[in-house]
């Protein structure tokens, strides 16, 4: 018989169950068992390092592949929850194993899949082994829950303006349990100071941006901020001062405040489950699934001050009416022209204040996140920059230009010379073939044939019917080369359409009908500051 051993522990904590006595009291239990067994024939897979919630181990992946190729006739362990903890996993593992009449047996409860008490008592085993993982884990979970409670930060990146301190407090049944404790780091907190006072003097994550970017700060992997980060800043409660404001706005959201307007003061706050990190992206649970408590750093952001940056926050949400920028229903070339300087695209933006007129500007995207200090390209006037670019469209577009001209040449060309149409004689190739196959067909039929004739009459079907394939064949290729002909012919018909509705037409046709035109004509256009550049595709 050939055996494998498998054996893993998630952390070598030096204590009896170590991968070594795991292999070696398995080792024993074979010898013991199959007197005859021999140590060349025993194969040991081990992982260390791995949880058994999960198959994902490299050492478990191999010995499942030399299972399927039935590369041993039992598997042995030392305990049940080595293979699995997860039931589902375990129970498909199980049904490998019987369906190649593979043995299992676990050394330490005397389970063995050729008797069937064995094979019950495996699975009722197997489940007693995931409750054991989700209990723990439940009691993991509870313990967090109660340290949130406490105020106490549970670890992992801190937000910006703060490091973290470890610290040991008892508070759990008299036992020592370590926590974390935030602690000011003066050159961040700063700049949280900066966003938060930027953002209420401008009321917008883009204007903050600019102000940061002109400064030169920038993250602490040396980016340049983004809105959407400046955003996640000036959401975080960990700044917001645990008083009476605050209070007031997490209960009015239905958040599960662990403190009282007696507990108030200038401590901050500390928020538990406020994202789903089962999820993928971790995507922010809304606020009545978070627990606020009160920290045990000091508070930033007075709460009558971040709650009024939330409502501004609320109120900037797009609401499906007003539309964005870049897809605004008054500019013809937005995201087309792209600046020469920083290789940006330039997008439309109207000018402030009262603009009867719809005046509006294209500024490099660069530009309008951080200013000149970006990029120092000059703006371009957008009215007139539309009207230039669509005058020299409707020049190119001319009878005497050379697209046009050369467009009528193409349109003479496959209407005037028709390629000789080779499908006839293919076609009465085929008939040909066919009607001799069918002669031959009548001729088995109607008379009583020597073996040799028999055996020619067979031989020329063959060939007939190896003919026919190629004739085939060569007839699909014409008709997709008929099909192409008339795709080209049907592609000049619907550019000239184009054309004329650019021409005669364009003058009359919706925002985004021009926008769609001038996207399929020009491939680029930039911006170098001094000289416009229209390149039109093809030419």
């Amino acid at each position: 018989m050939k055996f494998a051993i498998y054996s893993r522990k998630s952390v070598d904590t030096g204590k009896g169950e170590s991968i070594g006595n795991q292999i070696e009291m398995c080792r024993q239990h074979i010898f013991s068992k199959f007197p005859n067994a021999k140590d060349e024939n025993i194969t040991v897979f081990e992982d260390e390092g791995f949880s058994g919630k999960s198959i994902e181990r490299p050492q478990f992946k191999k010995m499942l592949a030399e299972l399927k190729r039935k590369a041993f006739d039992c598997l042995v362990c030392y305990r049940l929850d080595r293979i699995s903890r997860n039931v589902g996993d375990f129970a498909s593992i199980i049904e490998e194993l019987n369906s190649r009449d593979i043995s299992f047996i676990s050394i330490k409860e005397s389970f063995d899949t050729t008797t069937p008490m064995g094979k019950a008592m495996l699975y009722i085993a197997s489940v007693f082994a995931q409750l054991e993982r989700e209990t723990i884990a439940e009691r993991v979970r509870d313990n967090m829950v109660m340290l949130a409670r406490t105020g106490r930060w549970l670890g992992g990146i801190t937000s910006l303006g703060y490091v973290s301190d470890k610290a040991q407090d008892i508070v759990i049944d008299g036992k020592i349990k370590t926590s974390c404790l935030l602690k000011e780091n003066p050159d961040e907190i700063a700049i949280v100071d900066l966003v938060f006072n930027t953002f209420l003097e401008l009321r917008s994550t883009t204007a903050v941006n600019r102000v940061l970017i002109k400064q030169g700060i920038k993250t602490r992997s040396g980016q340049i901020y983004s809105p959407r980060g400046i955003k996640s800043i000036l959401q975080n409660p960990v700044y917001c001062t645990a008083d009476s404001d605050a209070l007031k706005y997490f209960r009015a959201n239905n958040a599960d405040v662990c403190f009282d307007e007696k507990d108030c003061g200038d401590r901050g706050i500390i928020t538990y489950n406020k994202r789903d990190y089962k999820k993928k992206s971790a995507p922010r649970l809304s606020m009545d699934n978070w627990i606020v408590a009160i920290g045990k750093h000091k508070g930033r952001i007075p709460g009558e001050k971040w709650v009024a940056v939330q409502n501004i926050l609320e109120a900037n949400k797009p609401d499906g009416i007003k539309p964005a920028l870049m897809r605004n229903d008054y500019s013809l070339l937005s995201g087309l022209i792209h600046c020469e300087k920083c290789g940006n695209r330039m997008f439309s933006k109207p000018y402030s204040g009262k603009n009867p007129s719809g005046a509006f500007s294209y500024i490099c995207h660069h530009k309008q996140r951080g200013g000149s200090a970006l990029c120092d390209c000059p703006n371009l006037e957008g009215l007139q920059t539309d009207d230039i670019v669509c005058d020299y469209l409707k020049d190119y577009l001319k009878p005497t230009s050379g697209l046009c001209l050369h467009l009528e040449k193409l349109k003479r060309n496959l209407s005037d010379n028709p390629v000789e149409n080779p499908l006839a004689a293919i076609e009465a190739k085929i008939k040909k073939v066919a009607a001799e196959m069918d002669n031959l067909v009548a001729t088995l039929g109607s008379t009583e044939l020597v073996p040799a004739l028999l055996v020619r009459v067979n031989e020329r079907m063959s060939e007939l019917d190896g003919e026919l394939k190629i004739l085939l064949q060569e007839k699909a290729r014409l008709e997709g080369e008929q099909d192409g002909l008339r795709d080209s012919e049907k592609q000049v018909e619907v550019l000239f359409e184009l054309l004329s509705s650019f021409k005669n037409n364009f003058n009359n046709l919706t925002v985004q009908d021009k926008r769609a035109l001038i996207k399929i004509l020009v491939r680029k256009i930039s911006w170098d500051g001094k000289d416009l550049h229209i390149f039109i595709d093809g030419g």
